[in-house]
């Protein structure tokens, strides 16, 4: 994830983590971000709960362009928040002793007054140790070691959701947002938080984003979206980037202007687009993006102005009543009417669409932001993102 703070305008890129057996220096200072992938049970403990019917959940809360999300790590327990990332898959947070730590605002984790902490082993380095590497687009990263950790959240049953022995990476070197205390993955891959919870809960969760106050993501069968108004889409998973999570984007409408996908490069029949908590902004190709701004700019009676930090589209009022009414077109029928906010940003009198055009090769993003005041569940065991229309803010007020 890219951070681009002078518009606050974020732009997030792909996370690369890899275990490696060798150290590697640090690459210059940046900030960092979050990502996604799949369901398969890493842990060699079940949580300590998982057959009471309770469905666990964790606390989140929104942080400038990041939702970030409240986990405890070690006996005796410590709270961090950590960026809720479903386009990637390791859970890391940063660990004393640091040989180059971020100034992170709250305490950092000391692993040494956790009783249940345990490093991992791998025979192929001379200490046994396992390192790790986490690895932005935006130059953050984190380097450390990986354990075996407990992790607990809360539960409906109003008792802690234990999740012993859970793979955690511990960043000695990392460089991260201060009011970040790392990054927890929630994508396919098998050191996600929702892999690790194992097959009960077969990879379902759901989350509610609002932009002010305290929201939760739910796991399990409290995860479930349904009822009326709700809309769902089949997801994706692709053999050459199996750990995130795709859709299928047909087209956009730009009031009553429908912009299809067909007919160019990007439209696709077994997803074309990422859905990434971990991202703010939305990311197209340039090919329809183009199509898609000059819809909007078709609409909007005001003086455009240029944005040198990016390629939004911006304009020199703070008026949203003069932009257009956004609708993303998902396959089977997903239409998704976006509010003003999620389509828009303003900061100083200009308002910019929150639509980023990528090149060819880079990956296209349906991030936080355009997701606001949606309740959005994902379901791997049947391959299906719901959607539902939602004021967040109001769910846990």
């Amino acid at each position: 994830m890219i951070m681009d703070f002078s518009l606050q305008i974020i732009i997030t890129c792909l996370l690369l983590i890899t275990a490696t057996a060798s150290s590697s220096s640090p690459p210059p200072g940046g900030f960092t971000t979050d990502l996604i992938h799949r369901r398969r049970s890493n842990s060699s403990s079940r949580p300590s709960n998982v057959n009471d019917g309770s469905s666990p959940y964790a606390n989140t809360v929104f942080d400038t362009y990041e939702y970030l999300i409240k986990i405890q790590v070690g006996t005796p327990p410590v709270e961090i928040q950590a960026v809720l990332d479903t386009g990637s898959d390791q859970i890391w947070t940063q660990c004393l002793p640091c040989l180059s730590c971020y100034n992170q605002e709250a305490p950092i984790f000391d692993s040494s007054k956790s009783s249940t902490y345990k490093p991992r082993r791998c025979d192929s380095t001379p200490d046994h140790s396992c390192p790790y590497q986490a690895i932005y687009a935006d130059n953050s990263y984190s380097f450390g070691t990986l354990a075996s950790e407990t992790v607990t959240i809360q539960s409906s049953s109003g008792q802690p959701f234990v999740m012993p022995e859970t793979l955690i990476g511990c960043g000695n070197n990392s460089g991260l947002k201060p009011t970040f205390s790392g990054v927890v993955g929630l994508g396919r891959g098998s050191s996600s938080l929702i892999s690790q919870m194992g097959e009960d809960f077969l990879g379902i969760f759901s989350y509610c984003f609002s932009g002010k106050g305290t929201s939760k993501i739910n796991f399990g069968s409290n995860a479930i979206v349904a009822g009326d108004g709700t809309v769902a889409t089949d997801m994706f998973q692709k053999s050459n980037n199996p750990d995130f999570y795709y859709l299928n984007l047909d087209a956009i409408s730009v009031n009553d202007n429908r912009v299809e996908t067909l007919g160019t490069s990007f439209h696709a029949l077994d997803g074309n687009i990422i859905i990434d908590s971990g991202t703010t902004y939305t990311y197209l190709p340039d090919s329809y993006c183009s199509q898609v701004k000059d819809a909007v700019s078709s609409v909007v009676q005001a003086e455009q102005v240029p944005f040198s930090e990016s390629n939004m589209l911006c304009y020199s009022t703070d008026n949203l009543d003069l932009f257009p009414v956004i609708t993303m077109h998902f396959s089977g029928g997903a239409d998704l009417v976006l509010d003003k906010y999620n389509m828009y940003v303003t900061t100083g009198g200009v308002t910019c669409l929150a639509i980023q055009c990528v090149g060819p090769t880079q990956y296209a993003f349906f991030g936080n932001r355009a997701q606001n005041n949606f309740l959005v569940g994902y379901d791997s065991s049947s391959e299906l993102v719901s959607f539902k229309a939602t004021d967040c803010s109001s769910l846990w007020s």
